[in-house]
């Protein structure tokens, strides 16, 4: 790797040095065209930086919060395996959750207290958190649709954890980077994460050269044409 020895530095370096703009310029470069999520996924609030692993979760909908007469017994079960997705949360891993509709929150306050606990890196969800004044006094970073207060309880359950999950599209597999900022939610699969981090690492250093020409009345032509970076 070079610049970082394990993902605590890169971490670290990533909190410090990059935003998701960067990551995304350079994936692009890469021919990765469509690592985003939603611009509709957003901070609770605009300092909010989340990046660590992907720990996905699949929730699906439902009618009712236990259905005795279903022939799944994931159906009898409050928020199905949603407890037990929580509790397997690990260092520097992002709970990142699809497959629901926007009928409900599928995160909130006690389950930003668990996922501090066990030191997770943020979550983000296709779809709402509630709990939000808990949420930003816990400093917990969260990325919603919004918020919105109706409960997962009868409407949705987690059905699956630590599986490849779909989020607006993107393919994401236990183990990829989720970096998000206030500008958007990037997806960094682990085959690429190597040559997409130390690209953007050399691109932020780069770009203070940029921008000390630009201060000092260099073109943009002229320093496009010097740096190769805008």
């Amino acid at each position: 790797m070079g610049i970082w020895k394990n993902d605590k530095e890169l971490f670290a370096i990533a909190r410090k040095e990059l935003f998701t703009a960067l990551v995304g310029d350079v994936l692009d470069k890469m021919g990765y065209f469509h690592q985003f999520v939603s611009p509709q996924v957003k901070p609770l609030r605009n300092d909010m930086v989340v990046i660590g692993r992907a720990m996905t979760v699949l929730e699906a909908d439902v009618f009712e919060e236990s259905a005795s007469n279903s022939n799944n017994k994931l159906m009898q079960k409050s928020f199905g395996l949603m407890f037990e997705a929580l509790d397997s949360l690990e260092e520097n891993e992002v709970y990142i959750c699809s497959g629901a509709s926007p009928r409900y929150a599928l995160w909130g306050g006690l389950m930003s207290t668990r996922a501090l606990k066990l030191k997770s890196a943020g979550a983000v969800v296709d779809g709402y958190s509630r709990d939000t004044d808990e949420i930003e006094n816990l400093n917990f970073p969260t990325f919603s649709i919004g918020t919105y207060a109706q409960d997962q309880g009868p409407r949705g359950k987690v059905i699956d954890y630590r599986v490849p999950i779909e989020f607006n599209g993107i393919r994401i597999n236990p183990g990829d980077i989720i970096f998000g900022d206030r500008d958007g939610v990037l997806v960094v699969p682990q085959s690429l994460e190597v040559e997409a981090f130390k690209g953007a690492i050399e691109k932020s250093r780069d770009e203070k050269h940029v921008k000390e020409a630009l201060e000092n009345g260099m073109s943009t032509v002229d320093a496009f044409e010097k740096f190769g970076i805008m």
